[in-house]
Protein backbone atom coordinates (compact mmCIF):
# COMPACT_ATOMS: atom_id res chain seq x y z
CA UNK A 1 0.00 0.00 0.00
CA UNK A 2 1.11 3.54 -0.74
CA UNK A 3 2.49 5.03 2.50
CA UNK A 4 0.63 8.32 2.11
CA UNK A 5 -2.65 6.50 1.59
CA UNK A 6 -1.95 4.27 4.57
CA UNK A 7 -1.40 7.32 6.77
CA UNK A 8 -4.64 8.82 5.52
CA UNK A 9 -6.51 5.67 6.44
CA UNK A 10 -5.06 5.73 9.96
CA UNK A 11 -5.57 9.45 10.53
CA UNK A 12 -9.19 9.52 9.47
CA UNK A 13 -10.10 6.06 10.81
CA UNK A 14 -11.74 5.06 7.55
CA UNK A 15 -13.02 1.56 7.00
CA UNK A 16 -10.88 -1.36 5.90
CA UNK A 17 -12.74 -1.45 2.56
CA UNK A 18 -12.12 2.26 1.97
CA UNK A 19 -8.47 1.79 2.88
CA UNK A 20 -8.19 -0.95 0.28
CA UNK A 21 -9.79 1.33 -2.29
CA UNK A 22 -7.23 4.03 -1.56
CA UNK A 23 -4.43 1.52 -1.92
CA UNK A 24 -5.63 0.59 -5.41
CA UNK A 25 -5.67 4.13 -6.78
CA UNK A 26 -2.18 3.82 -8.24
CA UNK A 27 -2.52 0.17 -9.20
CA UNK A 28 -5.70 0.10 -11.24
CA UNK A 29 -6.67 1.57 -14.56
CA UNK A 30 -9.78 3.67 -14.78
CA UNK A 31 -10.99 7.19 -15.48
CA UNK A 32 -11.94 7.47 -11.81
CA UNK A 33 -8.78 5.94 -10.38
CA UNK A 34 -6.88 9.08 -9.38
CA UNK A 35 -8.98 12.23 -9.68
CA UNK A 36 -12.32 11.11 -8.24
CA UNK A 37 -14.56 12.64 -7.27
CA UNK A 38 -14.53 14.64 -10.48
CA UNK A 39 -15.83 18.22 -10.30
CA UNK A 40 -19.46 18.99 -11.02
CA UNK A 41 -20.16 21.50 -13.77
CA UNK A 42 -22.41 24.54 -13.52
CA UNK A 43 -23.18 24.72 -17.22
CA UNK A 44 -26.41 26.29 -18.42
CA UNK A 45 -29.40 24.18 -19.30
CA UNK A 46 -32.38 24.85 -21.54
CA UNK A 47 -35.92 23.70 -20.93
CA UNK A 48 -36.35 22.06 -24.35
CA UNK A 49 -34.33 19.83 -26.65
CA UNK A 50 -32.30 21.71 -29.30
CA UNK A 51 -34.48 23.00 -32.15
CA UNK A 52 -32.34 21.07 -34.65
CA UNK A 53 -33.87 17.78 -33.53
CA UNK A 54 -37.41 16.90 -34.65
CA UNK A 55 -37.57 13.65 -32.66
CA UNK A 56 -35.45 12.44 -29.75
CA UNK A 57 -35.48 9.15 -27.85
CA UNK A 58 -33.29 8.97 -24.76
CA UNK A 59 -32.09 5.38 -24.73
CA UNK A 60 -30.28 5.54 -21.38
CA UNK A 61 -32.16 6.77 -18.31
CA UNK A 62 -31.85 5.40 -14.78
CA UNK A 63 -34.53 4.98 -12.14
CA UNK A 64 -34.42 3.37 -8.69
CA UNK A 65 -36.62 3.30 -5.60
CA UNK A 66 -35.79 6.22 -3.31
CA UNK A 67 -33.62 4.34 -0.75
CA UNK A 68 -31.47 2.84 -3.50
CA UNK A 69 -31.15 6.18 -5.27
CA UNK A 70 -29.87 7.69 -2.01
CA UNK A 71 -27.18 5.02 -1.81
CA UNK A 72 -26.22 5.63 -5.45
CA UNK A 73 -25.87 9.39 -4.84
CA UNK A 74 -23.69 8.75 -1.80
CA UNK A 75 -21.42 6.43 -3.78
CA UNK A 76 -21.04 8.88 -6.63
CA UNK A 77 -20.30 11.78 -4.26
CA UNK A 78 -17.35 9.82 -2.88
CA UNK A 79 -16.04 7.94 -5.88
CA UNK A 80 -17.46 9.50 -9.05
CA UNK A 81 -18.94 12.98 -9.23
CA UNK A 82 -21.76 14.94 -7.63
CA UNK A 83 -25.03 14.02 -9.29
CA UNK A 84 -26.73 17.24 -10.31
CA UNK A 85 -30.29 15.93 -10.56
CA UNK A 86 -31.12 14.15 -7.31
CA UNK A 87 -34.74 13.44 -8.21
CA UNK A 88 -37.30 10.76 -7.48
CA UNK A 89 -38.41 8.46 -10.27
CA UNK A 90 -41.64 10.39 -10.75
CA UNK A 91 -39.69 13.65 -10.97
CA UNK A 92 -37.24 12.14 -13.47
CA UNK A 93 -39.94 10.93 -15.83
CA UNK A 94 -41.87 14.19 -15.63
CA UNK A 95 -38.71 16.26 -16.10
CA UNK A 96 -37.64 14.52 -19.30
CA UNK A 97 -41.05 13.99 -20.89
CA UNK A 98 -41.95 17.67 -20.55
CA UNK A 99 -38.79 18.89 -22.27
CA UNK A 100 -39.47 17.68 -25.78
CA UNK A 101 -38.25 14.10 -25.63
CA UNK A 102 -40.54 11.75 -27.52
CA UNK A 103 -39.67 8.58 -25.63
CA UNK A 104 -37.35 7.38 -22.86
CA UNK A 105 -35.87 3.98 -22.06
CA UNK A 106 -35.49 3.14 -18.37
CA UNK A 107 -32.76 1.05 -16.74
CA UNK A 108 -32.09 -0.43 -13.32
CA UNK A 109 -29.50 -2.95 -12.17
CA UNK A 110 -29.54 -5.31 -9.21
CA UNK A 111 -26.53 -4.67 -6.98
CA UNK A 112 -26.81 -8.07 -5.29
CA UNK A 113 -28.83 -11.31 -5.48
CA UNK A 114 -32.43 -11.14 -4.32
CA UNK A 115 -33.18 -7.59 -5.51
CA UNK A 116 -34.28 -8.15 -9.09
CA UNK A 117 -37.92 -9.14 -8.52
CA UNK A 118 -38.50 -6.03 -6.42
CA UNK A 119 -36.75 -3.75 -8.92
CA UNK A 120 -38.58 -5.23 -11.90
CA UNK A 121 -41.95 -4.85 -10.16
CA UNK A 122 -41.02 -1.25 -9.36
CA UNK A 123 -40.26 -0.63 -13.04
CA UNK A 124 -43.62 -2.08 -14.09
CA UNK A 125 -45.43 -0.02 -11.46
CA UNK A 126 -43.90 3.29 -12.57
CA UNK A 127 -44.61 2.66 -16.25
CA UNK A 128 -48.22 1.73 -15.49
CA UNK A 129 -48.53 4.88 -13.37
CA UNK A 130 -47.39 7.12 -16.24
CA UNK A 131 -49.40 5.26 -18.85
CA UNK A 132 -52.51 6.45 -17.02
CA UNK A 133 -51.53 10.06 -17.77
CA UNK A 134 -52.65 10.93 -21.30
CA UNK A 135 -49.65 13.12 -22.23
CA UNK A 136 -47.18 10.41 -21.15
CA UNK A 137 -49.00 7.28 -22.33
CA UNK A 138 -46.85 4.94 -24.43
CA UNK A 139 -43.72 7.09 -24.14
CA UNK A 140 -41.72 4.88 -21.76
CA UNK A 141 -39.94 1.58 -22.37
CA UNK A 142 -38.78 -0.33 -19.29
CA UNK A 143 -35.99 -2.87 -19.10
CA UNK A 144 -35.74 -5.71 -16.60
CA UNK A 145 -32.68 -6.61 -14.58
CA UNK A 146 -31.31 -9.63 -12.75
CA UNK A 147 -28.15 -10.50 -10.86
CA UNK A 148 -26.30 -12.93 -13.16
CA UNK A 149 -25.91 -16.31 -11.50
CA UNK A 150 -28.50 -15.78 -8.79
CA UNK A 151 -31.04 -18.54 -8.09
CA UNK A 152 -33.90 -18.65 -10.60
CA UNK A 153 -32.38 -15.90 -12.73
CA UNK A 154 -34.14 -17.10 -15.87
CA UNK A 155 -37.50 -17.38 -14.08
CA UNK A 156 -37.08 -13.85 -12.73
CA UNK A 157 -36.61 -12.51 -16.24
CA UNK A 158 -39.41 -14.63 -17.70
CA UNK A 159 -41.76 -13.13 -15.11
CA UNK A 160 -40.65 -9.61 -15.93
CA UNK A 161 -41.25 -10.18 -19.65
CA UNK A 162 -44.74 -11.46 -18.90
CA UNK A 163 -45.41 -8.24 -17.00
CA UNK A 164 -44.42 -6.14 -19.99
CA UNK A 165 -40.73 -5.29 -19.61
CA UNK A 166 -38.98 -5.15 -22.96
CA UNK A 167 -35.48 -6.50 -22.45
CA UNK A 168 -32.62 -6.73 -19.95
CA UNK A 169 -30.09 -4.26 -18.54
CA UNK A 170 -26.90 -5.39 -16.75
CA UNK A 171 -23.78 -3.62 -15.46
CA UNK A 172 -20.59 -5.69 -15.39
CA UNK A 173 -18.70 -3.20 -13.18
CA UNK A 174 -21.33 -3.16 -10.45
CA UNK A 175 -22.51 -6.76 -10.67
CA UNK A 176 -19.01 -8.18 -11.20
CA UNK A 177 -19.73 -10.83 -13.80
CA UNK A 178 -17.56 -11.92 -16.68
CA UNK A 179 -19.09 -11.35 -20.10
CA UNK A 180 -18.19 -14.92 -21.12
CA UNK A 181 -19.27 -16.66 -17.91
CA UNK A 182 -21.65 -19.62 -17.80
CA UNK A 183 -24.33 -17.64 -15.98
CA UNK A 184 -24.41 -15.13 -18.82
CA UNK A 185 -25.06 -17.81 -21.42
CA UNK A 186 -28.53 -18.41 -19.95
CA UNK A 187 -29.34 -14.72 -20.33
CA UNK A 188 -28.05 -14.59 -23.91
CA UNK A 189 -30.18 -17.61 -24.79
CA UNK A 190 -33.26 -16.21 -23.07
CA UNK A 191 -33.09 -12.81 -24.79
CA UNK A 192 -32.54 -14.55 -28.12
CA UNK A 193 -35.50 -16.83 -27.50
CA UNK A 194 -37.83 -13.89 -26.81
CA UNK A 195 -36.25 -11.61 -29.44
CA UNK A 196 -35.72 -9.01 -26.72
CA UNK A 197 -32.71 -6.69 -26.50
CA UNK A 198 -29.91 -6.85 -23.97
CA UNK A 199 -27.98 -3.80 -22.74
CA UNK A 200 -24.72 -4.46 -20.89
CA UNK A 201 -22.31 -1.90 -19.52
CA UNK A 202 -19.48 -4.00 -20.88
CA UNK A 203 -16.98 -1.28 -21.75
CA UNK A 204 -13.99 -1.03 -19.43
CA UNK A 205 -14.66 2.61 -18.53
CA UNK A 206 -15.45 4.67 -16.59
CA UNK A 207 -13.64 2.38 -14.18
CA UNK A 208 -13.19 2.96 -10.47
CA UNK A 209 -11.11 1.33 -7.72
CA UNK A 210 -14.27 1.52 -5.62
CA UNK A 211 -15.71 -1.39 -7.56
CA UNK A 212 -15.13 -4.74 -5.90
CA UNK A 213 -13.89 -6.16 -9.21
CA UNK A 214 -11.63 -4.96 -12.00
CA UNK A 215 -13.54 -3.98 -15.18
CA UNK A 216 -10.35 -4.48 -17.18
CA UNK A 217 -10.42 -8.15 -16.21
CA UNK A 218 -14.15 -8.72 -16.73
CA UNK A 219 -14.75 -6.63 -19.83
CA UNK A 220 -13.21 -6.21 -23.24
CA UNK A 221 -14.34 -5.68 -26.81
CA UNK A 222 -12.99 -9.09 -27.80
CA UNK A 223 -15.39 -10.70 -25.33
CA UNK A 224 -18.38 -8.86 -26.74
CA UNK A 225 -17.31 -9.91 -30.22
CA UNK A 226 -17.33 -13.54 -29.12
CA UNK A 227 -20.88 -13.11 -27.74
CA UNK A 228 -22.34 -11.49 -30.85
CA UNK A 229 -20.66 -14.08 -33.06
CA UNK A 230 -21.98 -16.94 -30.91
CA UNK A 231 -25.50 -15.46 -30.73
CA UNK A 232 -26.10 -13.83 -34.12
CA UNK A 233 -29.82 -13.29 -33.39
CA UNK A 234 -29.15 -11.51 -30.09
CA UNK A 235 -29.63 -7.73 -30.14
CA UNK A 236 -26.92 -6.34 -27.86
CA UNK A 237 -26.08 -2.76 -26.90
CA UNK A 238 -22.90 -1.57 -25.18
CA UNK A 239 -23.39 1.94 -23.69
CA UNK A 240 -20.92 4.84 -23.68
CA UNK A 241 -19.77 3.99 -27.24
CA UNK A 242 -17.84 1.08 -25.72
CA UNK A 243 -15.66 3.39 -23.63
CA UNK A 244 -12.61 3.19 -23.73
CA UNK A 245 -12.18 0.80 -26.69
CA UNK A 246 -13.75 3.21 -29.16
CA UNK A 247 -11.87 2.02 -32.23
CA UNK A 248 -12.65 -1.63 -31.55
CA UNK A 249 -16.36 -0.96 -31.14
CA UNK A 250 -16.45 1.31 -34.19
CA UNK A 251 -15.05 -1.59 -36.19
CA UNK A 252 -17.47 -4.12 -34.72
CA UNK A 253 -20.66 -2.19 -35.48
CA UNK A 254 -19.47 -1.98 -39.07
CA UNK A 255 -19.05 -5.75 -39.22
CA UNK A 256 -21.96 -7.01 -37.09
CA UNK A 257 -25.61 -6.10 -37.49
CA UNK A 258 -26.59 -7.32 -34.00
CA UNK A 259 -24.44 -4.83 -32.06
CA UNK A 260 -25.51 -1.30 -31.08
CA UNK A 261 -23.85 1.44 -29.00
CA UNK A 262 -25.22 4.43 -27.13
CA UNK A 263 -23.57 7.81 -26.64
CA UNK A 264 -24.08 8.25 -22.87
CA UNK A 265 -21.38 10.59 -21.44
CA UNK A 266 -19.08 9.94 -24.41
CA UNK A 267 -19.64 13.23 -26.23
CA UNK A 268 -19.76 15.68 -23.33
CA UNK A 269 -16.04 16.41 -22.91
CA UNK A 270 -16.30 15.62 -19.21
CA UNK A 271 -14.52 12.35 -18.49
CA UNK A 272 -10.70 12.28 -18.77
CA UNK A 273 -10.71 10.58 -22.16
CA UNK A 274 -7.86 10.72 -24.64
CA UNK A 275 -10.24 11.49 -27.48
CA UNK A 276 -13.93 11.94 -28.21
CA UNK A 277 -15.16 9.50 -30.87
CA UNK A 278 -15.97 10.99 -34.27
CA UNK A 279 -19.59 10.07 -35.00
CA UNK A 280 -19.25 11.32 -38.57
CA UNK A 281 -17.02 8.31 -39.25
CA UNK A 282 -19.21 5.76 -37.47
CA UNK A 283 -22.15 3.65 -38.60
CA UNK A 284 -25.03 5.79 -37.39
CA UNK A 285 -27.81 3.18 -37.69
CA UNK A 286 -26.14 1.32 -34.83
CA UNK A 287 -25.71 4.33 -32.51
CA UNK A 288 -28.37 5.63 -30.11
CA UNK A 289 -28.49 8.86 -28.16
CA UNK A 290 -28.42 8.25 -24.40
CA UNK A 291 -28.01 10.75 -21.57
CA UNK A 292 -27.33 8.62 -18.46
CA UNK A 293 -29.81 10.93 -16.72
CA UNK A 294 -30.08 11.61 -13.83
CA UNK A 295 -26.65 10.27 -12.82
CA UNK A 296 -24.74 13.10 -14.47
CA UNK A 297 -22.70 16.06 -13.13
CA UNK A 298 -23.73 18.56 -15.81
CA UNK A 299 -26.79 19.92 -17.63
CA UNK A 300 -29.35 17.35 -18.78
CA UNK A 301 -29.06 18.58 -22.40
CA UNK A 302 -25.25 18.84 -22.56
CA UNK A 303 -24.93 15.71 -24.70
CA UNK A 304 -27.70 16.85 -27.05
CA UNK A 305 -25.99 20.22 -27.51
CA UNK A 306 -22.70 18.45 -28.22
CA UNK A 307 -24.47 16.26 -30.76
CA UNK A 308 -26.07 19.29 -32.41
CA UNK A 309 -22.68 20.99 -32.72
CA UNK A 310 -21.25 18.12 -34.79
CA UNK A 311 -23.08 19.24 -37.95
CA UNK A 312 -23.97 15.68 -38.89
CA UNK A 313 -26.14 14.91 -41.89
CA UNK A 314 -29.91 14.79 -41.42
CA UNK A 315 -29.80 11.03 -41.94
CA UNK A 316 -27.21 10.51 -39.21
CA UNK A 317 -29.09 12.76 -36.80
CA UNK A 318 -32.30 10.85 -37.41
CA UNK A 319 -30.51 7.53 -36.84
CA UNK A 320 -28.80 8.59 -33.63
CA UNK A 321 -31.66 10.58 -32.11
CA UNK A 322 -34.50 8.17 -32.79
CA UNK A 323 -34.40 5.57 -35.55
CA UNK A 324 -31.65 3.35 -34.09
CA UNK A 325 -33.43 3.20 -30.73
CA UNK A 326 -36.75 2.42 -32.42
CA UNK A 327 -35.13 -0.51 -34.17
CA UNK A 328 -33.21 -1.80 -31.17
CA UNK A 329 -36.00 -1.53 -28.58
CA UNK A 330 -38.87 -2.12 -31.06
CA UNK A 331 -40.43 1.24 -30.20
CA UNK A 332 -43.48 2.06 -32.30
Amino acid sequence: MNIANNNLATHFHISTRESKILSKLNDKKGYLSVKAPLPALDDAEDDRIPALFSKVIDAHVHIFPDPLFSAVWKWFDRYGWHIRYQLTTTEILTFLLTRGLDHIVLFQYAHKPGMALYLNDYMVEKIEEFDKIEQFKGRITGMATVFPGEDNAVDILETSFQKGLKGVKLHAHVQCFDILSKEMEDIYKLCTKHALPLVIHAGREPGSPAYSCDPYQLCGAYKIEEVIRSYPMLKLCVPHLGMDEFDEYKSMIERYDNLWLDTAMALTDYLPMDNIPNLELMRSDRIMYGSDFPNIPYAWDRELKALAALNLSDEKIKDICSKSAENFFSIK
